[in-house]
């Protein structure tokens, strides 16, 4: 094919006729570059404390919120900090435009080890406990805000008058604090027992169960394991006492109502707050992002034992129905 705008009248001279052609293909080159550069142009660093379904869940909402001009690059700690905080000190010297820690051994090796470069994190449960609160660091948090888990409740359950939970006072004491305070402007009575080892679940369960009307399951790792969990399922039904809890999990094993996050709605969340860092719409420090969407999980078997009419808008709402 012949271009006509690269066509040379035969009269030029020979070596004026090659710079000629020369500065046509070069103009032509240049015309047929983009006429923007793209937005973003940058590296992002993906640590992750281990490799889980929940974390990668939220490593693929994280991608599909990254526009494609980013570099990303990924590492696994396997579960090791001192392999994190090498990886960090690694990921810190190629000075990478932002880093994203998914998990809390992820987000520690990177708030040790790095200082200067924006982190962004999530899947940690109360990262304010462990201190995630660094110049550099911000994140999407994981949990269902209090209030929002309580007013669920209430609808739920409009006669309660009191709701029990098991709780260590070492992990989550602030919760429990404010749980008591929104509660008291409702009417209801907060009933937490606390515990300092998983082996005081059994008889504290016990002694709490005869006592209130609903057993309210927090993120407690003293209090919840998978042994531990299904005793408490178990013992609450026995009782005739609905348990509401965070874990759609939960809800499929017998619990009345759970609220949830979805992990790749989380990754997502951490995408767009990593733009708006990047293209300069936010800056740090800033605090976290609570969740935007709390997903609802209703076991309709339990709720039919128990003798609790489940409100036909809520379960028209409802994500999940067991």
């Amino acid at each position: 094919m012949t271009f006509a705008f690269l066509q040379i009248p035969f009269d030029v001279p020979s070596p004026t006729r090659v710079r000629y052609r020369l500065c046509r293909i070069l103009t032509l080159m240049l015309w047929a570059l983009p006429l923007t550069a793209p937005a973003f142009a940058a590296d992002i660093i993906i640590l992750k404390s281990s490799d889980i379904a929940a974390y990668n869940q939220a490593i693929t909402g994280f991608k599909a919120a990254i526009p494609s001009g980013i570099n990303l690059s990924e590492y696994d700690l396997q579960g090791d900090l001192e392999k994190g905080r090498k990886l960090a000190r690694k990921i810190r010297a190629s000075d990478p435009a932002l880093v994203f820690a998914v998990g809390l051994k992820a987000a520690k090796a990177a708030q040790l080890e790095i200082v200067d470069i924006p982190v962004v994190y999530s899947m940690v449960l109360d990262p304010a406990k462990y201190g995630l609160n660094s110049q550099n660091m911000t994140g999407v948090l994981l949990e269902v805000p209090v209030e929002r888990q309580l007013a669920m409740i209430r609808n739920l359950l409009p006669q309660l008058k009191h709701i029990g939970t098991l709780y260590d006072p070492a992990k989550t004491s602030t919760l429990i604090d404010e749980a008591r305070r929104l509660l008291k402007q409702s009417g209801t009575e907060l009933v937490p027992m606390q515990i300092t080892s998983e082996r005081e679940v059994p008889g504290s369960l016990r002694a709490l169960l005869p006592s209130i009307d609903a057993l309210w399951l927090v993120p407690d790792s003293t209090v919840l394991t998978d042994e531990s969990l299904r005793f408490i399922l178990n013992s609450a039904l026995e009782g005739r006492v609905p348990v509401i809890g965070f874990s759609r999990e939960f809800a499929r094993s017998g619990a009345l109502l759970c609220l949830s996050v979805n992990y790749a709605d989380i990754g997502r969340q951490a995408g767009q707050l990593t733009r708006k860092l990047l293209d300069g719409q936010l800056s740090l420090p800033m605090k976290p992002w609570h969740p935007e969407r709390i997903e609802t999980s209703v076991n309709l078997k339990t709720a039919k034992f128990l003798g609790i009419d489940i409100p036909r808008e809520l379960e028209q709402k409802a994500d999940e129905l067991y």
